[in-house]
C-alpha cells in the first residue's frame, strides 16, 4: 500500500500547486510535469487498447465483413447532407486534435462532420504483394502485422500514428523514398465516396485522373475509404553504415552519390550544423554479427539522433545490424528531436530506464492539451517544417535553411519523383531526384518573425520548383500556392465532380491566409 499512498501523496501536492499556479502556467512554463504525470500514462494506455483492439479485429476477420456496412453508412449521411440542400462544406467528424499535423482544423466547427469509423487492415495478398487498408490505419498497425508474416511496405513513414489516409492525402516519405518515391507511389488504388454520394475506385488505369489528383488533396475531392498499397518481402535487420562528414560540399556530394545508388534500400542524413553531419546507408538482411547487432528501439536506449550525433563526435565511423521494425521508429520515441524541448532529460540514463517505455506521449493529446496560448507561442517560436527541394539544390536550400531560421538537426531524406499528373510533379518529363529537408525546433536566427521568415523560405522553395508539405503552417498567398503546386488536374476534377459547393479547396484548407 505504501507506493499507492506515495502516489497519491504526489498526485495531491501537484493538484494543489496547480491551483496555486493556475493549469495555464504549468503547461506552459513546466509542461514535463503535466506531460510525465498525465500524458505519458495516458498514451500508453491508448496504445495498449488499439493494438489488442487491431489484433482481434484481424484475427476475427471482422473488418472486411464490416467494411461494406461502413462504407454504406457514409454514403448515406453524404445523401443526407445533400437532401438537407449543402449548405455547408464536409470534412471528416475526425478530432482536429488527434491529427499529427500541428496545425488546428477550425473549419471542423463549421463543416458538416461525416464520420468516419475505417481503421482497420482488410486484407494482406501476398500473391498479389498487395495490403488493402481502410484511411484510418496508422503506420505501427501495419509494421506490427507485415514485419510478423514477413513482409513490409517500400515506403514505411516513421511515427507509429501516421495514418494511410494522412499519408495519401496529404504526403509522407522514408529513407527508401529514393528506389520508391513517395507514398503516393507505392498506392495502386484508392476507394473514395465522392460529393454525391457515390463510391468510385480508382487504379493509374481506371478513373486515372482521380487517381493522380488525391494525393496532396486533403480530402476535398473525396472521402478516402480504403486504399491498396504493395508490400515487399521484409527481411530481419537492416545493415546501417554511419559516416560522418564534414564540409558542406562534401555532405552534399556524398548524399548525393549514395542516393543515386540502387543498392542502398535505405539512405538518411543528419546535419548537425552547416558544414557536420551523418549521413547513414542501409540494406536488409537476414545475418547480423551478434556483436555489432543494436535494438535501438527498447525504451531504454538512447534516443537515435543522439546515439548518430556521437559518431559525429568520434569522427568515426561505424556499422550496426537494427531490426527492421526498430529501425522503421528509429525517431519515434522521441519524435525526431522534438521531445527535448518538452521532456528536457527525457534522454537521460536514469529517466530512459525508470519511464522509457511509457515514451513518446501521443501527438494527438500534447495538441488537446496545449492551449491556446502554448498554440500561439510554438508558433511564434517554434519551426515544423518539410521542404521538399530538387537534389541540385541541396547546398543552396541549406544555406537558405540555415539563415533564414538556423535550426539543428535538420533532417535530409532523398527521393525520386517521378513525371505523372497531379498536384505534385518534375518541372521536366522525367523523373528527378529530389531531397526532404526537414526542421524541427526552435528558430535560432535573429529576431525571427514566423510569417516573414517562412515567407521567405517558401519563396526560395517555389524558385526552385520545390513543395512544402501541407501538414506545416504555410503563409502562401493564393496565386503563390497555385505557383508551386500543378493546380490544373485537381480543379478540372473539382468542377466535374461537384466538389466545388461539397469541399473547401485544398489552399482554404490548409494556408495560414485563408483561415485568418
Amino acid at each position: 500500500m505504501e507506493p499507492a499512498v506515495s502516489l497519491a501523496v504526489c498526485a495531491l501536492l501537484f493538484l494543489l500547486w496547480v491551483r496555486v499556479k493556475g493549469l495555464e502556467f504549468v503547461l506552459i512554463h513546466q509542461r514535463w510535469v503535466f506531460v510525465c504525470l498525465f500524458l505519458l500514462p495516458l498514451s500508453l494506455i491508448f496504445d495498449i487498447y488499439y493494438y489488442v483492439r487491431a489484433w482481434v479485429v484481424f484475427k476475427l476477420s471482422s473488418a472486411p465483413r464490416l467494411h461494406g456496412q461502413r462504407v454504406r453508412d457514409i454514403q448515406k449521411q453524404v445523401r443526407e447532407w445533400k437532401e438537407q440542400g449543402s449548405k455547408t462544406f464536409m470534412c471528416t467528424g475526425r478530432p482536429g486534435w488527434l491529427t499529427v499535423s500541428l496545425r488546428v482544423g477550425k473549419y471542423k466547427k463549421t463543416h458538416k462532420n461525416i464520420m468516419i469509423n475505417l481503421m482497420d487492415i482488410l486484407e494482406v495478398d501476398t500473391k498479389k504483394q498487395i495490403v488493402r487498408v481502410e484511411p484510418l490505419v496508422t503506420m505501427g498497425q501495419v509494421t506490427a502485422l507485415l514485419t510478423s508474416i514477413g513482409w513490409t511496405l517500400p515506403v514505411l513513414p516513421e511515427l507509429d500514428d501516421l495514418t494511410v489516409g494522412g499519408l495519401i492525402m496529404g504526403t509522407g516519405i522514408e529513407s527508401s523514398s529514393h528506389k520508391y518515391g513517395l507514398f503516393q507511389h507505392i498506392c495502386t488504388a484508392y476507394e473514395l465516396v465522392l460529393a454525391d454520394g457515390s463510391f468510385v475506385r480508382c487504379t493509374p488505369s481506371e478513373n486515372s485522373d482521380l487517381f493522380y489528383a488525391v494525393p496532396w488533396s486533403c480530402g476535398t475531392l473525396g472521402f478516402l475509404v480504403a486504399a491498396e498499397i504493395r508490400i515487399i518481402p521484409a527481411k530481419k535487420y537492416v545493415k546501417l553504415r554511419f559516416e560522418p562528414v564534414r564540409g558542406l560540399e562534401a555532405i552534399c556530394n556524398k548524399f548525393t552519390r549514395e542516393s543515386q545508388r540502387p543498392e542502398n534500400h535505405f539512405v538518411e542524413g543528419l546535419l548537425y550544423s552547416l558544414d557536420e553531419a551523418v549521413i547513414m546507408t542501409g540494406v536488409m538482411t537476414d545475418k547480423a554479427e551478434p556483436s555489432k547487432l543494436n535494438s535501438i528501439g527498447s525504451y531504454y536506449k538512447p534516443w537515435f539522433f543522439k546515439h548518430v550525433e556521437n559518431y559525429l563526435k568520434a569522427n568515426e565511423g561505424g556499422l550496426e545490424y537494427i531490426p527492421l521494425r526498430h529501425y522503421y521508429h528509429r525517431h519515434t520515441r522521441s519524435i525526431f528531436w522534438e521531445l527535448q524541448d518538452i521532456i528536457p532529460f527525457g534522454n537521460n540514463p536514469i529517466f530512459r530506464y525508470l519511464f522509457g517505455w511509457m515514451v513518446p506521449p501521443k501527438i494527438s493529446l500534447l495538441k488537446l492539451t496545449q492551449g491556446e496560448t502554448l498554440r500561439k507561442l510554438y508558433e511564434q517560436h517554434h519551426v515544423v517544417q518539410d521542404m521538399l527541394v530538387p537534389m541540385k539544390c541541396l547546398s543552396q536550400a541549406v544555406h537558405t535553411f540555415h539563415n533564414d531560421i538556423h535550426v539543428y538537426p535538420i533532417w535530409l531524406c532523398p527521393f525520386i519523383l517521378p513525371s505523372q499528373p497531379g498536384l505534385v510533379h518534375p518541372k521536366g518529363d522525367e523523373a528527378e531526384l529530389y531531397v526532404d529537408i526537414g526542421a524541427y525546433g526552435e528558430p535560432r536566427v535573429k529576431h525571427f518573425e514566423a510569417r516573414s521568415c517562412m515567407r521567405q523560405l517558401e519563396k526560395f522553395v517555389r524558385s526552385v520548383h520545390g513543395f512544402q508539405m501541407l501538414y506545416a503552417d504555410c503563409y502562401m498567398s493564393r496565386e503563390e500556392f497555385w505557383e508551386m503546386f500543378d493546380g490544373s488536374l485537381y480543379h478540372r476534377l473539382r468542377e466535374r465532380l461537384g466538389c466545388q459547393d461539397a469541399f473547401p479547396e485544398v489552399y482554404d484548407k490548409i494556408c495560414k491566409a485563408a483561415r485568418h
